[in-house]
This record gives structure tokens, C-alpha cells and sequence, in this order.
């Protein structure tokens, strides 16, 4: 069994926690200040629970001692003391965010990193899954003109004036939506805007819309720095969503740091959650090979669905698997085995096949399924 501690116990904590737990290999503990999440979840699967605030870095070190592996499935405020803390118990640490300046600081802390230990932030769907995808797809070109990633969590059945529903955290959506984005523009690494650079594109018949955000690169814009004349991620949503969001963010003010906690207060009482939901990702590349202009794209959609007898959302079950899959390979020996550690540096085929990687692939093309 693999000790492995959880921090968070929201819907992504709590999806990771019974993934690890159903897997049989490891012996979870997850970690919250929210006595009722962690009695919740203990009504569902038998692990240890230890009620802790995060924030509080002594603490932290006391719960996560022994520990070889932790998982912060926090808000990206708190990383960086987790982080600290997992540094000086020699546990290998991953997380799961979007924040550019968090990832930079676990950075540092890795420079200190012990003999296999790792530190491996941003795991989830994007940043994370989209990185080792589009880097794959670079592959066999001999020169590189464009990378277009383009990632979208949408409401399977979209209804309200945003056709948009809440699917994830909202601090982590204002963040994407107000911070500054990276991009590679004729080989030179920038700032954009956020909410700018709107463009349209249809995809099996239906019509969306996309626009930069903020953290969704993760370290390819440090990777292919020049090597490639344009590196751009943009966040996916249907057609008008972007409008309203600039009228709030930008019209409004509302994306100041000092009215953020008013732009989500507005969002979580007008915005309702869903779990039925769609992921989709969507990848092109354009360069030469042998000569010839070449364009290599791949597109692929997950649906909500039920696994091990429960109901999950597409985002929850993205964001988890791809953290689970990133740790089970590390626990196969399968990733570099000290200090930091970038998303692309994990082989496409490898995750695939992994068996929470898997749920990247659509079901009906899963060779196995045990669902």
C-alpha cells in the first residue's frame, strides 16, 4: 500500500480520495477545516480523516509526517506553505493549479527537492492533461509555426442568459477570467489579456466560442520558447458567454483585486452548479514536416458519467484522473525522480494507458471498462 495524504476535501479532493481509495494501492488520509465534508465522505468510503487548518504550516507538518506523496487540492493561496511543508517531510508534492505565480514559487521550493522527492504542480486538465497532449502532437515536425490549445468545462444542457453553469471552483474561474495569460507570438514569450483574442469554431456541428484566459499553459511557453512562432491557450465556451463576462470583469470593474469577492458572491448566488457536463479539448498543430505545410489536430470530448457506482462531472472526473494517473506513475517509477517535474515531460501513450488516464479517452473508444 502507498501511504498518501489529501488535502481538501471539496469536489475534487473528495473525487481523487475515492479514485486512489477504489484502486486498492493506496492508503489514503484526506485532510479539511470542514468537519462536515470529511464526515460526508467517511459515509461513503472508509479512509482516514483528520480535520486541519491548511493554512496553518505547523499543523501541516505534523499530519503529513510519514507521508511519502501529498496532493493539494486547495485554493492555489495555500500551495506554497504546502509545498514548504512537504519539502522538509522529504514527501513528493502535486497539485492542481492555475495560478502562474504559485507554480513559479513551488518552483523555488524544489530547487531543495531530496533525493526522489518531486514536486509536480499543476496537474489537473489545464493546466495539465492539455500540456502532455499538445506537446505529443509536436512531435515528428520539423518546424513549428503554431500551437492552438483550446480547453472548455460547458453544461451539457446550457440554459441561462451566460449558457454557462458553475462546474469547478469559482475563485479558480475569476482567476483565469481577470489574470494575465502567456503566449508565444513570432517566437517571443508575452502577456495578453485576458477575455481578449475572441475567436469562433465549429466542432461537430455545433458552434463555440474562445478567448484567452489566465494559468491554462502550465510551462510550455518556457519549453518551446523558440521553437515555435505561436503558443496560444484559450478557454472554450458557447457562443455570447465571453460578452457578458467582459461586461462584469471589464465594464463593471469587477475583476479589481478588491471586488473579486463581490464578482464571485454575484456569480455563486446567480450561476447554478451542474454535473451534467461536457469537457472538451481540442488541439492543433501546424508546421512543416519533410517539407510540407502539415497540420496534426485532435479533438476529444468527455461526458459525465458513472464510475464505481457513482455519478461524476466531466470536470471532476478530468481533473482527478489526471492527477491520480500523474502519482501512479510516479509510484511506477515512470517520471524523472527529483525536483520539479513539467506536465509535458509525461509520454501521452503512458498516461493513456494508465488506468485513471484512461477516462481520457472517450468511453466508447476505452478498449477495457470496468464502470
Amino acid at each position: 500500500m502507498n501511504p498518501i495524504i489529501i488535502l481538501g476535501a471539496g469536489k475534487i479532493g473528495e473525487t481523487i480520495a475515492k479514485f486512489l481509495h477504489a484502486s486498492g494501492d493506496y492508503e489514503v488520509c484526506i485532510v479539511d477545516n470542514e468537519p462536515d465534508r470529511l464526515s460526508r465522505l467517511s459515509k461513503s468510503i472508509s479512509v482516514e480523516t483528520m480535520t486541519v487548518d491548511v493554512s496553518d504550516e505547523t499543523e501541516l507538518l505534523k499530519v503529513m509526517a510519514g507521508r511519502e506523496r501529498v496532493i493539494s487540492a486547495c485554493s492555489f493561496h495555500v500551495n506554497p506553505g504546502i509545498a514548504r511543508a512537504a519539502l522538509d517531510v522529504g514527501a513528493s508534492y502535486f497539485d492542481l493549479t492555475e495560478d502562474i505565480a504559485t507554480a513559479h514559487t513551488v518552483r523555488e521550493i524544489s530547487k531543495q527537492a531530496k533525493p526522489g522527492q518531486v514536486f509536480m504542480p499543476q496537474c489537473g486538465l489545464a493546466p495539465g492533461f492539455i500540456s502532455i497532449l499538445a506537446y505529443d502532437l509536436t512531435t515528428g515536425f520539423d518546424e513549428l509555426d503554431s500551437v492552438k490549445m483550446r480547453v472548455g468545462a460547458l453544461p451539457k444542457y446550457p440554459s441561462n442568459e451566460m449558457m454557462y453553469n458553475l462546474t469547478w471552483s469559482t475563485d479558480g474561474l475569476i482567476n483565469e477570467y481577470c489574470n494575465p495569460c502567456e503566449a508565444i507570438i513570432d517566437r517571443k514569450k508575452i502577456e495578453v489579456l485576458p477575455l481578449e483574442g475572441l475567436g469562433k469554431f465549429s466542432l461537430d456541428g455545433k458552434e463555440y466560442e474562445s478567448f484567452n484566459t489566465s494559468g491554462g499553459l502550465g510551462t510550455l511557453c518556457e519549453t518551446l520558447q523558440g521553437k515555435v512562432d505561436e503558443l496560444t491557450y484559450k478557454t472554450v465556451r458557447y457562443k455570447g458567454h465571453q460578452y457578458l463576462m467582459r461586461f462584469l470583469i471589464k465594464g463593471l470593474n469587477l475583476g479589481s483585486s478588491d471586488r473579486r469577492k463581490l464578482l464571485r458572491e454575484i456569480l455563486e448566488s446567480s450561476i447554478p452548479i451542474t454535473r451534467q457536463d461536457v469537457v472538451l479539448i481540442f488541439v492543433t498543430v501546424t508546421g512543416k514536416k519533410e517539407g510540407q505545410l502539415t497540420q496534426v489536430s485532435d479533438a476529444r470530448k468527455i461526458y459525465h458519467e458513472t464510475i464505481n457506482g457513482e455519478h461524476y462531472s466531466s470536470i471532476q472526473i478530468t481533473t482527478a484522473a489526471a492527477i491520480c494517473a500523474v502519482v501512479d506513475l510516479h509510484v511506477e517509477g515512470k517520471l524523472p525522480d527529483q525536483g520539479f517535474v513539467k506536465q509535458e515531460q509525461i509520454n501521452l501513450d503512458l498516461f493513456l494507458t494508465n488506468r485513471f488516464g484512461r477516462y481520457y479517452i472517450p468511453k466508447k473508444r476505452r478498449l477495457t471498462d470496468n464502470d
